[in-house]
């Protein structure tokens, strides 16, 4: 199977400001045509990092590579083939959507019907004519993410896309940003909501005070560091219990109101219960599995939940 190429390669990035170092010696490779995402909590280094990738701050040292090319030297070169949705981005109150679009596609000399075929591919054609004031949350991270697309880029950032939205929209953005990737496209992005990288990234860098503890697919991150896995269950068999703890990989068996709460490890427990269930004929009325997260993980590798 062919290696896939590195689009962003970091190596030993610091950036300090003043006293308060930022980021600290920060290395990652981001390869192309992944989601790729730097997770943690508010005041990691997050966005410090992002920004210095895309060359809108310069680290104290290190070496960045987006595209092969240098983010400050080669800088017009580079701003041709990446686009960004920076977090605190912000409009003018009363430029229309159509306007907004217009003038992004003229900076990247792209023509007007490329705007207009975004804003329909994202589902704004019917805000067309409406000012950015009115937009709610999620139309105006819609209209961001078209603009960040514009100039059909081969690199995407996205930082902290879907912050302070409701849920149905933050799904919403969600599917864009796959669709994004579908489009052939490579996104790096940013997010304090570990949900949000379950469900879009395939390999995450977790960041904490600045620097980097540990990256891998997220489901890579959740074997190595939290193999527990549970299984709760009703039962009225009053011996379930003690059949439950001979079950291959079970650490404890605790019981509650009738309900069974079953820990171990590994990835078979959940199919060793099950085998115990048909063989035991055990008849339950409800069974679930409690898995562990990646908000799991950040609280095993930091030592506190990424919301303290």
């Amino acid at each position: 199977m062919k290696t896939p190429r590195p689009v962003i390669q970091v190596s030993g990035c610091r950036k300090t400001y003043k006293s308060t170092v930022a980021v600290d010696d920060v290395s990652f490779e981001v390869f192309d045509g992944e989601i790729f995402g730097l997770i943690g909590p508010n005041g990691a280094g997050k966005t410090t990092t992002m920004e210095c990738v895309q060359g809108l701050r310069t680290p104290d040292r290190g070496n960045i590579s987006v595209l092969g090319l240098d983010p400050f030297r080669d800088v017009y070169a580079l701003q041709d083939r990446i686009g960004a949705q920076l977090q605190q981005a912000q409009l003018q109150k009363r430029i229309k959507v159509w306007e907004a679009m217009h003038l992004w596609a003229a900076l990247y000399r792209r023509k007007a019907s490329d705007g207009d075929r975004l804003l329909e591919q994202l589902g704004l054609a019917d805000k067309r004519g409406a000012w950015f004031m009115t937009l709610s949350g999620g139309q105006k991270q819609r209209l961001f993410i078209a603009l960040a697309l514009i100039n059909d880029p081969e690199v995407v950032f996205l930082d902290e896309l879907t912050t302070g939205l409701d849920p149905q929209a933050r799904r919403t953005i969600w599917e864009l940003v796959r669709d994004i990737r579908h489009r052939g496209k490579t996104v790096f992005l940013t997010t304090h909501l570990m949900e949000e990288a379950e469900r879009l990234c395939d390999r995450v860098a977790i960041i904490d005070q600045g620097r980097i503890i540990d990256m891998d697919t997220p489901e890579g991150l959740v074997r190595r560091h939290c193999p527990e896995r549970s299984v709760v269950l009703k039962t009225d068999d009053d011996h379930a219990g003690e059949r439950f703890r001979g079950v291959p990989g079970v650490t404890s068996v605790a019981a509650t109101n009738g309900r069974l709460t079953i820990h171990g490890a590994g990835e078979d427990l959940v199919m060793e219960v099950i085998r115990c269930l048909s063989e035991e004929r055990i008849r339950v009325t409800d069974f679930r599995t409690v898995l562990p997260t990646l908000e799991d993980v950040f609280l095993r590798l930091t030592g506190h939940s990424i919301r303290d």
